[in-house]
């Protein structure tokens, strides 16, 4: 054997540099750092809705940080600043003159062509109170 060159009374470390043993190895493979590694997904922020897209109550039209559109007519607004319909109806966009600049808006009309803003001194306001109608006319 070749352990005849070693003191019999003194015992050897494995990590000694005269000793014999096992010594001890890496479990992980060394990765490194990493930069910018994409943390969190993404919000999914956007449009939901287009223009002249139908909609029903509840159904939200846009996801946005901050009030980049406001809500207009049968629109509201949720704490986290997301649009959503009120009534049914068909999505449109509009801008209107605040202060020096314009504000984008967003609102539903019930029948397809019509326009926003709305003009109340010859159409009048418009009301959705969401009744059935149970009488056929």
């Amino acid at each position: 054997m070749f352990w005849h060159f070693l003191p019999a009374a003194k015992a050897l470390s494995p990590f000694s540099s005269t000793g014999f043993g096992a010594v001890r190895t890496a479990t992980k493979k060394a990765g490194g750092t990493i930069r910018n590694n994409g943390g969190s997904p993404g919000q999914r922020l956007g449009l939901k809705k287009f223009s002249d897209e139908y909609v029903i109550p509840g159904n939200i039209i846009i996801r946005q940080r901050g009030t980049l559109f406001h809500p207009g007519q049968h629109v509201r607004r949720g704490r986290d600043h997301t649009l959503y319909a009120v009534a049914p109806g068909y999505v449109r966009f509009y801008t209107v003159k605040h202060m020096r600049g314009e504000r984008k808006f967003i609102g539903l009309v019930q029948k397809r062509g019509e326009r926003l803003p709305r003009d109340t001194d010859t159409l009048g306001r418009s009301r959705y109170c969401g009744l059935v109608q149970l009488n056929n006319p």
